[in-house]
């Protein structure tokens, strides 16, 4: 838009925005005519990406604010029958008790019913409410384990998934056709209304995803370290932590909810430091393993000891691979099915074809993962994961649940000790088996008022011209999901084959300005050395590639 349009855009803003706050905010840069601000608010919208909406927290509509979650409301309810139910979450983040009380007052002015969580909740258990509740569609607001200045808007349906294409450009476009909301919403008419669901929910949820479980004395036995890192997983957690008969120490300063996560850098537990607590604690009490959810508490991340104050973060794929052996020793039938993604390791197909189960690899994100179920059901849904510390341990929720998957994962704990193993050497068992699957991963942020156009350059440079080696090895095929391949919807996703089978990946994230950047290297069974450097100097030459 030229300034002209910037600044209409942004006085027509201002004049639908409730928020004193980003009101004031923009009213500030329209005091002082700052263009360059002002064009990066409004030149672009938030979209829907791998988890729906999720932005910077300000004015404007490149921003995460109430004027934009009441137009996605508006959207939303327009593509839903008149007669529409709609379940609403919420977490800890700023703003998302506003988001979802606006989005609650939109449905329930539009003649839709309305249902709000009854308090800050892990997105897991909105992702089962929509099917409990028999509702039409869930909202989730949050931005799971993005940085605090951001926050999120993630939409599900009536079969408890995410979107995907087409609806989520029918609502898109519908957003876009909704414009602007007034400022002062109207009250509920013609039929709709806002109700609150009780507590009985969380029981619900933990009787539908845990199963009839009961206190094991091997988990009692075992020491546990849990955070929640600043987020509202733990008190569900530590309930079904309990029916397994698991009393974990909790990091008391990461214990409450605390939209400013002051302890770490980034709340995510992937990120370098995020558990430097929770593995200072384990130490202290040498711990057996630590279990750390996200602030949404939809992933899960674990450490296991190695030795006496040495602790090994698992990398979300051999944690994927753990479950997915335990869920295919503990489960029986050639109807079960088992899923990952295609940035995943391919252990999980080989665990698969050796135990005669169907195995399906998807798009990234859970929307995609959850879909094989839903799309035959007939089939036996057990397990499924992504490498970013996504897993689901079955068809219950149908989005990622880092709660069920941290009960999952006592109980193979507890499983392997009894057998004489542990985590580690079960690992090492799969490898002599499978081959080792060496992995490696790292994301290139881009950063300043044009990040989202200079990442989109870099893969598009990438494509125009890919290497013909990458260190010692040569590129022999590049195959470009951007159009599909093989049976697979379109997706900002490249893939380089080298002579010696190793995968090199890149895609963009979903949630944040950043390339990922992900490495398999397959080694011959029971092989060791020659494998991390290898992949390491891979990561880092790729990296180099699309670096800004």
């Amino acid at each position: 838009m030229d300034d002209l349009s910037i600044l209409d855009a942004a006085r027509a803003w201002l004049a639908a925005d409730p928020d004193p706050v980003t009101a004031a905010e923009l009213r500030g840069l329209l005091a002082r005519h700052d263009l360059v601000a002002l064009h990066d608010r409004f030149d672009r919208h938030l979209t829907f990406g791998t988890a729906g909406l999720r932005g910077e927290l300000g004015a404007g509509s490149n921003r995460m604010n109430r004027v934009i979650v009441r137009r996605a409301a508006r959207g939303l309810v327009e593509v839903l029958p008149d007669d529409a139910t709609v379940v609403i979450g919420f977490d800890a983040r700023h703003n998302s008790d506003h988001f979802a009380a606006d989005t609650a007052t939109i449905v329930a002015s539009a003649g839709r019913r309305a249902l709000l969580l009854p308090r800050r909740l892990p997105t897991p258990v909105l992702a089962f409410a929509v099917r409990h509740l028999c509702a039409d569609a869930g909202v989730m607001v949050t931005a799971s384990h993005n940085p605090p200045r951001d926050n999120g808007y993630k939409v599900y349906l009536g079969d408890g998934a995410q979107i995907i294409p087409p609806t989520d450009n029918f609502i898109e476009a519908s957003i876009e056709s909704a414009g602007l909301q007034p400022r002062d919403l109207p009250a509920a008419s013609h039929g709709g209304s806002v109700q609150r669901v009780d507590d009985t929910l969380v029981d619900a949820y933990l009787d539908a995803t845990l199963g009839p479980t009961h206190p094991r004395a091997d988990i009692t036995a075992l020491r546990v370290v849990y955070t929640p890192l600043h987020g509202v997983g733990r008190d569900v957690a530590l309930r079904a932590l309990a029916r397994v008969g698991c009393t974990p120490h909790v990091v008391a300063e990461q214990a409450e909810p605390d939209p400013d996560f002051p302890t770490v850098a980034f709340p995510n537990p992937e990120e370098p430091g995020a558990l430097d607590l929770a593995l200072a604690l384990a130490c202290d009490i040498d711990a057996d393993l630590v279990i750390a959810n996200d602030p949404d508490a939809d992933r899960l991340c674990v450490a296991v000891r190695r030795a006496p104050g040495e602790y090994v973060v698992l990398p979300g794929d051999d944690l994927g691979v753990l479950l997915g052996d335990h869920r295919l020793r503990t489960t029986s039938g050639p109807d079960r099915l088992v899923v990952t993604t295609v940035v995943s390791s391919s252990m999980l197909s080989k665990l698969a074809a050796h135990a005669g189960v169907q195995f399906t690899e998807t798009l990234t994100g859970f929307k995609w993962v959850v879909r094989p179920a839903i799309d035959d059901p007939h089939l036996h849904f057990v397990f499924g994961y992504e490498e970013a510390l996504g897993y689901t341990v079955n068809d219950i929720v149908r989005d990622k649940d880092g709660i069920s998957a941290a009960v999952a994962t006592l109980e193979m704990f507890a499983d392997l000790r009894a057998a004489g193993s542990s985590p580690l050497q079960r690992l090492d068992e799969l490898a002599e088996q499978f081959g080792r699957h060496r992995r490696g991963s790292t994301s290139v942020r881009f950063t300043g008022t044009h990040a989202g156009t200079d990442m989109a350059a870099s893969m598009a440079a990438l494509r125009a011209a890919p290497p013909s080696h990458l260190g010692e090895h040569r590129v022999v095929e590049v195959v470009d999901y951007q159009h599909g391949h093989d049976g697979l919807p379109p997706t900002d996703l490249l893939r380089l084959i080298l002579d010696d089978g190793t995968r090199v990946q890149l895609r963009p994230s979903g949630t944040e300005p950043k390339l990922k950047v992900y490495v398999e290297l397959i080694t011959s069974t029971g092989a060791r050395d020659g494998g991390p450097q290898e992949v390491d100097d891979l990561v880092k030459a790729v990296a180099a590639l699309v670096s800004p």
